[in-house]
């Protein structure tokens, strides 16, 4: 059998989880003195409340070797293979607890794929690796095809303050200051580096729509693909964004919400795009 694997940062809803036969590595995420993980003891709205209401910046937690071995060790006594996607490990050392837990089982049917992304970017990968399983396809081959996929995966969000970019050191509290004054509305993405950037910038919303509308009539979007809408606390920006694609002809498969990995350096009120674009 083929097992397919995520953690926290793909922003999964648990139930779909578990419908999906898709196994999970939490991730916890410190505020302060409290510790939560995402969908089991912290809904993503309740996450944004407090992120609004203190001064402390999150942390998050990757899983140690600890939180794999037991996952593996049963796949290795049964003769099944993993197929992980990890959250980049640009952005976490998640990935890299993977391989340490996979070199203490010792078997060779662990796939740890970088995805050098975060959030529905995995879940994209992930849901067709599931497809894929269903249709037949060997898990060396799934590899391949999530390791010529995970390029093509794209997100585009616009914050609306720069005020939880600031705290996650992004930026100077100068800037941040001087850019909500300016209402500058930047464009977040993940680099190919599996970074979070800012790639344009924007004065105020409209602008931003603009700028993502563009992008997208660059990128070529692969309609094989979905297409989700995210947003973080409050879809006031989003349905105007949404408003203004549907104009444009693009069809979004569903409205998402962004979990806590990426939620918080971009804040309440944040919106954009995820999809897949077409092979070079």
């Amino acid at each position: 059998m083929i097992k397919i694997m995520v953690d926290s940062s793909s922003d999964y809803p648990v139930e779909e989880l578990k419908e999906k036969g898709i196994d999970l590595v939490p991730i916890s995420i410190t505020i302060g003195d409290n510790s939560y993980i995402d969908g089991i003891n912290l809904e993503r709205n309740d996450f944004y409340r407090i992120l609004m209401e203190t001064r402390e910046f999150p942390k998050t937690s990757q899983p140690s070797p600890q939180s794999f071995l037991e996952q593996f060790q049963e796949a290795k006594e049964k003769g099944d293979e993993i197929i992980y996607l990890a959250l980049s490990s640009a952005l976490s050392g998640t990935f890299q607890s993977a391989r340490v837990a996979k070199e203490m089982v010792e078997y060779d049917k662990i796939h740890i794929i970088d995805t050098l992304t975060a959030t529905y970017n995995i879940k994209l990968m992930a849901d067709y690796a599931c497809r894929l399983r269903a249709q037949g396809v060997k898990a060396d081959e799934i590899v391949n095809i999530m390791e010529q996929m995970k390029s093509r995966v794209k997100v585009l969000a616009v914050p609306d303050t720069l005020e939880y970019l600031y705290r996650g050191g992004r930026l100077s509290r100068t800037a941040a200051v001087v850019g909500d004054i300016a209402n500058i509305k930047p464009i977040i993405t993940v680099t190919k580096e599996g970074h979070v950037s800012v790639i344009g910038k924007s004065l105020g919303r409209n602008k931003a729509i603009l700028a993502i509308q563009k992008h997208l009539k660059e990128m070529k979007i692969d309609t094989d693909f979905p297409v989700y809408s995210i947003y973080s606390f409050g879809t006031g920006n989003l349905s105007l964004l949404e408003e203004k694609l549907a104009a444009e002809g693009f069809a979004i498969t569903d409205r998402l919400q962004i979990g806590p990995t990426i939620g918080t350096h971009i804040g309440p009120e944040a919106f954009g795009i995820v999809f897949v674009t077409k092979d070079e």
